[in-house]
Parts: C-alpha cells; sequence; structure tokens
C-alpha cells in the first residue's frame, strides 16, 4: 500500500525566462513509492521544472513543498539536506575527479567523514570496478549510472532525473531501469522521471503527466498510457 501523503506536492507553478512564459500553473504530487513520468518533447519545459523543483532557477509563482514542509524559496543546497536528489542532463559529473571523489561529492551535505553507502556498489556493480578512474574516462553509460550513484549518496526521499537514457547503450537503459523499479519498490522515495523515451517511461511509470507549452495537458497511471493514447500523442 502506497502511503497517501505524498512526499512532493507542487502548486501552481509558474516560471519566465526573460519575457517567455515557460512554466504555466503546474500542479501535481509525487508518492512514496512511485515513479512520476513526466513526457513532452523538446523546448515544454521539462527541464526547466526539474531545475524549479532543485532550486537552480527561482520560481516566478506557486508553492513546491517536500514531506509538507515549504521549500520554495530554499537553495538548492538546502534542499539536499532536506531529502532531494537531483540527476541533470547531461550528467555532469566531474570528469577530473576520481569515481570515488565524485561519490564523495554527494555526501556534501553529510557530516565530514560520512562513508560512501556500500549500497551503491550493489547497484552498480561497475563502480567499485572503476573506483579510482577519473570520470572523464568512463563511457557515457558508466557515467549516467555514477551520476545517479552520487544523487543517491545522500539518501533522497525524493529522487529526479532529467532523460537518463539519452545517449546511453540499450544494456545499460535496461540496467538503470532496473534500478529505478527497484529504488521505488523500496517505498523509501518518491521518483520523478523526465523521459522522451517512450518505452522505457511506460514500463515504469506509477503515474504519467504530459506537457506542452509548459503545461501538463495529459496525465493519469502509468497501466493506462497506451489505452490513453499517449504514444501517439508523443509521435505527432
Amino acid at each position: 500500500m502506497v502511503d497517501s501523503a505524498p512526499v512532493l506536492q507542487v502548486e501552481g507553478l509558474n516560471q519566465y525566462y526573460g519575457g517567455s512564459h515557460i512554466l504555466r500553473g503546474l500542479s501535481f504530487a509525487a508518492r512514496l513509492g512511485e515513479v512520476t513520468v513526466v513526457l513532452g518533447r523538446n523546448g515544454v519545459g521539462k527541464t526547466t521544472l526539474l531545475k524549479s523543483l532543485m532550486g537552480v532557477v527561482p520560481v516566478k509563482a506557486g508553492q513546491i513543498t517536500l514531506g509538507g514542509a515549504d521549500i520554495t524559496r530554499a537553495t538548492p543546497y538546502e534542499r539536499v539536506r532536506q531529502g532531494v536528489g537531483y540527476v541533470p542532463q547531461g550528467r555532469e559529473i566531474f570528469g577530473r575527479l576520481t569515481v570515488e571523489d565524485n561519490l564523495r561529492m554527494g555526501l556534501a551535505s553529510r557530516p565530514a567523514g560520512t562513508a560512501i553507502p556500500p549500497e551503491l556498489f550493489e547497484l552498480f556493480p561497475v563502480l567499485r570496478q572503476m573506483i579510482s578512474r577519473r570520470g572523464g574516462d568512463l563511457s557515457g553509460g558508466q557515467q549516467q549510472q555514477l551520476a545517479i550513484a552520487r544523487a543517491l549518496a545522500a539518501g533522497p526521499r525524493l529522487l529526479m532525473l532529467d532523460e537518463p537514457t539519452e545517449g546511453i547503450q540499450p544494456s545499460i537503459i535496461k540496467d538503470i531501469g532496473r534500478v529505478i523499479r527497484m529504488l521505488a519498490d523500496r517505498k523509501t522515495m518518491a521518483i520523478v522521471l523526465v523521459e522522451q523515451y517512450y518505452d522505457f517511461a511506460a514500463e515504469l511509470a506509477d503515474q504519467y503527466l504530459v506537457m506542452e507549452r509548459g503545461e501538463i495537458v495529459q496525465r493519469g497511471r502509468g497501466q493506462d498510457m497506451e489505452a490513453e493514447g499517449v504514444r501517439q500523442r508523443m509521435s505527432i
């Protein structure tokens, strides 16, 4: 039974870049143990949504609450301390740092000397093998696994991923999908997944949101995506 109280609650979120109205009154909730998939073509505001939730860009209007606490004006660092994990588009790992040091960066909000959780190497065994390798020397798929592990290091209750399949080989896409489903099934966090790859999204979605022109134009349960014409909408 999924906890009925949402981990993340977004109400009337609006965001502008200059004179452009990018996000238009977005409202939704993400619950413990569920994967909320956000779908839409390029340029509809999906990445801006995650950056707003992370505090990378300030919110113009609306409210964001995490576990009932208002984080609308909190800094990104404060949001991490309160339990937000973020895997940005393009991974943005530290190429000159080792895998180990990248993972330690994910612990920056924790007390000095906090150990890297062994579970990260269970989720992504390749990282143990590459522990002393520089991040920039890893393949794209390995870098993506490192970026996810870095976001998980501090034990978030909300994990946000921005197009984790982008530029990744199919075998690693399957591994990443398996890890996301496993994390959701543990019911220790809510997951928000921005994705364009329909099949990957449909396989993981507990609920879905479709965005167009900065608005949520369709939403529902993941099991109903095919019947409700989401694939067709994405291919138009």
